[in-house]
């Protein structure tokens, strides 16, 4: 299963690091990745597969949402599908 994960912010070294960390530890496998920073803030949006994960995708949701405010970040994940059928025009 393929899910969305977006990250969104006020940019600061290591967003990048420790999210790819914490999901790598869950066994979640980044098949893309794209970042920006828009004058102060970071936007990322990545492409994961979760077929080798350790944890269900609501956990994991919940989890990046922990990490989220840890980090002062905003961080969901959704479901491919799901993702796609909010951005169908």
């Amino acid at each position: 299963m393929r899910a969305v994960v977006t990250v969104v912010g006020k940019d600061k070294t290591g967003i990048i690091a420790k999210v790819s960390s914490f999901l790598a530890e869950r066994g979640v496998n980044i098949l893309d990745i794209s970042q920006t920073i828009l004058q102060d803030y970071f936007a990322m949006i990545m492409l994961v597969d979760l077929s080798q994960a350790n944890i269900q995708l609501s956990v994991l949701s919940e989890e990046c949402d922990k990490l989220g405010r840890k980090i002062s970040m905003s961080i969901h994940v959704q479901h491919e599908e799901i993702f796609n059928a909010m951005h169908k025009v």
